[in-house]
């Protein structure tokens, strides 16, 4: 029998985190990818700066990747930020603001490949990554941050939703995207 094509399969993802078992979870269940592992900042670091990746996951708390970000940013690596213990209104409206695609709790690890697929589908296909993340995700961000999240940072969601296909971080991402920058947008 054979399987239908992961469109992850062949990408080159950097998955850092200060976790290992985490590490390993983002490796197994990405088997048809080549993911390079980094548990450290500098290890991150230096693979961001050296290394081509096609996707960047990164941990909020234990490696700084809200820092890491701008390097994978600048770089033209789309990333999604990942975590547990940064979980919180701010983190989201900071990693947005900074370029994510997206935030992942790692709550969801389980449904990585399925979460990953429909994000980079997204992206790729210029569709709003952060509208496929509400419509899978809006439920578990209710209950964590509580049902009036949005509505307590009223001016940043309401700018947000105006322009939603291109918001500062999209146009960050751009700003370094070299398929843009030739066509002298």
């Amino acid at each position: 029998m054979s399987r239908t094509k992961s469109y992850l399969e062949g990408m080159r993802i950097l998955a850092v985190d200060d976790e290992k078992d985490v590490l390993d979870t983002i490796e197994e269940d990405l088997e048809f990818s080549h993911v390079d592992k980094a548990s450290d900042f500098h290890m991150a670091k230096e693979k961001i700066a050296k290394g081509k990746y096609d996707l960047a996951i990164l941990d909020i708390m234990g490696v700084d990747g809200l820092n890491l970000l701008q390097d994978t940013v600048a770089k033209g690596i789309p990333t999604i930020m990942l975590t547990a213990h940064a979980m919180n209104a701010d983190t989201l409206m900071t990693s947005i603001k900074r370029g994510a695609i997206s935030f992942l709790p790692k709550e969801k690890l389980a449904e990585l490949e399925v979460l990953l697929t429909n994000i980079l589908e997204a992206h790729h296909s210029g569709k709003p990554t952060w509208k496929i993340l509400f419509e899978e995700l809006g439920e578990h961000f209710d209950e964590k941050f509580g049902p009036d999240w949005q509505e307590k940072h009223g001016d940043f969601w309401s700018k947000f939703n105006q322009t939603y296909s291109v918001s500062k971080g999209i146009q960050t991402r751009l700003m370094h995207d070299g398929k843009v920058l030739s066509k002298g947008v």
